[in-house]
């Protein structure tokens, strides 16, 4: 049997964040050009495309998860990819803004396979391990949303669809490797039959009660995904607000962003994570995000949100650690069902949280006086009320290992 393909599995999750940091600085100019170079229309088109992405996510992350735990990783994964790959040309040649809706609806189905490479990694990795290995899901993030929005901006410069095109090609090119270097990591006696009550949101989620450690855990998973959605939905208002920061200064400091999440997630992980172990990594994570949060919000100058981007890269010990505990709360059946629950949380906090941040920060800017960093203290608070839930369940995760 070959070894288990963890750099192929790695590639894929930096092609699915590549491909919405692509998005970013292409596709609101695309739209803008259906709309007449309405601003406020395309704004609100915007919003919606990015809302059916998140919701389709939602939707078919526990699909593909369950899907996995039957068929295996391998062809739940391949098929995202050929998907995913095809997906970009259609949105590449899109004529219409309904095509454009029919793209997005596509890519956010097949880039639930978040959840069946989660499992993959939960699959071929030792409880010791899984921590680090699950930082490889940090560490893609950083480095997608480093290459996405770089690639995006510098190829839009010659055409506004070139950015697509590009990421098709390199998913295509993706899945034809992973065609002959994938071998599947879901042993036959490990499968399950597929089940709909289970491959739904509300089934994947009544399914966690079965677990009642695992449901703490997931539910604090959730209430930090809300607190980190503060990021993508007001770091460009609040920067350009607060600092006259332009949209190049902005990208720099994503750019930033992602250097700081790769190092941390896919290196310090992997050594620090199996010294101090999950629980302690949670709390270390979650208390430094917090008190960055807080830092964000109170920074009177520019240059002292790249201190905090160093530090607050800490923060994400927090999510691999806590993914570990999730995965070794079932069995080597239900990780697919498990995963693909947990990518649906953080989905729904996609559409949740952006409303929340965006609410807070719209309605602070216009109170007397102001208070634009109201979102990031929101965000704080939602960390901590996270970090309580992670902290009691984890207590009882102990007690039950005592007794």
């Amino acid at each position: 049997m070959r070894k288990p393909a963890l750099p192929f599995i790695f590639f894929t999750l930096v092609l699915d964040i590549l491909g919405i940091g692509l998005v970013v600085p292409v596709l609101p100019k695309l739209i803008e050009q259906f709309l007449d170079g309405n601003v406020a229309n395309t704004s609100h088109m915007y919003g919606l495309l990015v809302s059916v992405y998140a919701l389709m996510q939602f939707l078919c992350a526990p699909v593909l998860g369950n899907l996995s735990d039957q068929f295996g990783r391998r062809p739940v994964i391949l098929l995202s990819l050929l998907g995913s790959g095809l997906d970009y040309f259609l949105l590449a040649f899109a004529p219409s803004l309904t095509w454009f809706f029919v793209g997005r609806v596509i890519a956010g189905i097949t880039g639930a396979n978040f959840s069946a490479a989660s499992a993959y990694i939960a699959d071929v990795s030792p409880p010791e391990k899984r921590a680090a290995n699950f930082g490889l899901v940090g560490a893609a993030f950083g480095l997608g949303f480093i290459i996405g929005p770089v690639l995006g901006g510098l190829l839009s410069t010659w055409d506004l669809r070139l950015p697509f095109i590009a990421a098709g090609v390199l998913t295509l090119l993706n899945w034809l490797y992973g065609c002959f270097v994938l071998p599947e990591s879901l042993a036959l006696e490990n499968r399950r039959v597929f089940r709909f009550k289970n491959a739904n949101p509300v089934g994947a989620f009544s399914s966690l009660r079965r677990h009642p450690l695992l449901l703490g855990l997931a539910v604090a998973f959730f209430v930090l995904s809300v607190a980190h959605q503060v990021y993508p939905s007001t770091w460009a208002l609040y920067t350009g607000l607060r600092f006259n920061w332009t949209p190049k200064m902005i990208g720099w400091s994503l750019a930033a962003v992602g250097v700081c999440a790769a190092l941390v997630q896919g290196g310090l992980t992997r050594t620090l994570i199996p010294k101090i172990g999950e629980h302690r990594a949670i709390i270390l994570g979650v208390s430094v995000s917090t008190l960055t949060f807080i830092g964000y919000g109170l920074v009177p100058e520019g240059w002292m949100v790249y201190p905090l981007i160093a530090i607050g890269s800490l923060g994400g010990l927090a999510t691999p650690a806590l993914q570990a505990l999730i995965s070794q709360s079932v069995g080597a059946d239900e990780q697919g069902g498990v995963q693909g629950a947990v990518t649906s949380l953080n989905s729904l906090a996609g559409i949740i949280g952006p409303f929340l941040a965006t609410g807070l920060f719209g309605y602070f800017i216009t109170t007397t006086p102001p208070v634009p960093g109201a979102a990031f203290f929101g965000a704080a608070a939602l960390n901590m009320v996270g970090l309580t839930i992670a902290f009691m369940t984890m207590r009882q995760v102990l007690r039950a290992k005592k007794a």
